[in-house]
């Protein structure tokens, strides 16, 4: 392989369970799996999608690979036939997806694979790298974006899990709130100007002296004139000698509060409260009052939240492994699971109570009402078995009333009249072909931003966030009820004695 196909970014045995598919004739048999997650990292309220993009682009490329390919991780006769099948196998089915920058609760779908069974199975791994890894990028920048007003800059791809991880995380980020990148395959690809200053490295090649430290701000300056223009400071010592160079060298330069393109100096040590308050009044004091301060020093949304407490005099944020590996929450909980076979709703029952799943074809409706004093904002999301009782009285504008799944004396009746309705799981992929609407990076920043203001501020909070009301329909929570009653029954009194 020339170039790596993430389709077969895959685990053996999604293939050893295809081969039985194939040979006991159960390959066609139509299949609905939902990729969801169960409970949000950090306790946060909700997550970020990312990923959908690199979804279809992984299912659009299932199968376009030669025969001896497969024969590398599937060797022997006995898999020769299934070899074959494999290598003209390609996805026919049908894909629903939640736009990127959407805001997901627990237990929704985020991904609706409807397929036959073989052909949606081998996407289980694929699907589930992709969407784990984006979705936990996103989901911590969108905490650390919201812990401040101002500007957070992504650059952790030196801490990234690899290249593609370093990549795709930057998008993600950007997606859940980050201003801009430093990743320049990210720009790149998305059309998008990546950000960038300078190392300490840059200072000290001019020799550890306090006039190479000079020189490196003139020489940088001078080379980056139209450009915005931080330069480092805190190389030798902030105080007394880096944000006075700094000064010494805008002012030899021309540089000043009249610079169109913008300037500033960052900061990278210490204690960042105490050193901006004191660099931001040395620069006031010198007639640099536009000159911004950037703050590093791996940072998350608890430090730059109590940097702000302390009255930081912080302008923008960069913030590296913190987002770029999702640090504190480094695995997020997506999973993949067979909710439909044959047109025939199924689930798992497991010994741990939140592992039982939501059977059925679903479809998730986000209502919304408005409020004097806030405008539309979001107020329940209702996943349905699609076309059920439920989805046909939130279509229809008429009444009803959504109870908690585990305590069904908590509940709110919308009345007819008093709400809208939107579906949140789009077609991206009909018959094998893909449909989906094509959204730049920055659009779906802009819907990720439009979406998260529509939620109440205390739904939006870091800590202790006022829990949404996410539930299921009266027709998916029977259904639900139904299955579990009559497989308990059959456990109850099985034996093979």
């Amino acid at each position: 392989m020339d170039k790596i196909n993430i389709s077969y970014c895959s685990d053996k045995y999604q293939y050893t369970m295809g081969k039985s598919f194939l040979e006991t004739g159960r390959k066609d048999t139509m299949a609905v799996f939902n990729l969801f997650y169960r409970k949000a990292p950090e306790n946060n309220n909700w997550a970020v999608v990312s990923g959908t993009e690199e979804v279809i682009e992984c299912i659009r490329n299932l199968g376009n690979e030669e025969p001896g390919f497969y024969e590398k991780f599937l060797p022997g006769e006995e898999y020769a036939r299934f070899r074959e099948y494999l290598s003209s196998m390609r996805f026919t089915g049908n894909v629903y997806a939640m736009r990127e920058g959407e805001i997901a609760f627990p237990n929704e779908p985020i991904v609706i694979v409807e397929a036959p069974l073989i052909e949606a199975q081998v996407l289980e791994t694929p699907l589930l790298c992709i969407m784990n890894h984006q979705m936990a990028v996103a989901t911590k920048a969108s905490r650390v974006c919201r812990a401040t007003d101002r500007p957070v800059s992504e650059f952790g791809s030196r801490r990234a899990h690899g290249p593609w991880a370093a990549t795709y995380g930057a998008k993600a980020a950007i997606i859940a709130g980050c201003a801009s990148t430093s990743n320049i395959l990210t720009g790149a690809m998305n059309g998008v100007p990546s950000t960038g200053t300078m190392a300490h490295s840059f200072i000290t090649s001019y020799g550890s002296t306090v006039e190479g430290e000079h020189q490196a701000f003139r020489d940088y300056i001078n080379t980056h004139r139209g450009e915005g223009l931080i330069l480092l400071i805190d190389t030798y010592d902030t105080l007394k000698c880096g944000v006075l160079n700094a000064i010494r060298t805008f002012k030899e330069c021309g540089i000043d509060d009249s610079y169109p393109h913008g300037y500033g100096v960052r900061l990278d040590s210490g204690d960042l409260a105490y050193l901006s308050i004191k660099v931001r009044k040395i620069l006031d004091a010198h007639g640099l009052s536009k000159c911004k301060i950037f703050a590093t020093n791996s940072l998350d949304e608890y430090l730059i939240t109590d940097l702000e407490r302390q009255g930081a005099r912080i302008d923008c944020y960069g913030v590296g492994d913190a987002i770029a590996t999702s640090k504190a929450a480094p695995c997020f909980g997506n999973v993949y699971k067979l909710v439909q076979i044959d047109g025939k709703p199924v689930l798992k029952r497991s010994e741990d109570t939140i592992k039982l799943i939501n059977p059925g074809f679903q479809i998730t409706y986000r209502i919304t009402r408005n409020d004097p004093e806030q405008g539309e904002i979001f107020k329940a999301d209702v996943t349905c078995l699609r076309g059920d009782s439920f989805a046909q009285k939130i279509e229809k504008g008429e009444e009803f009333t959504v109870y908690a799944e585990h305590d069904r004396y908590k509940y709110k009746t919308f009345e007819a009249g008093t709400y809208s309705w939107k579906v949140l799981q789009h077609p991206v992929i009909e018959g094998g072909e893909v449909v989906a609407t094509r959204h730049t990076l920055m659009e779906k920043k802009a819907y990720y931003n439009e979406t998260l203001a529509h939620f109440s501020p205390s739904e939006r909070r870091l800590i202790n966030p006022h829990y949404y009301k996410s539930d299921i329909s009266d027709d998916l929570y029977r259904t639900k009820l139904s299955i579990l009653d009559t497989l308990n029954k059959e456990i109850e009194g099985f034996s093979i004695d």
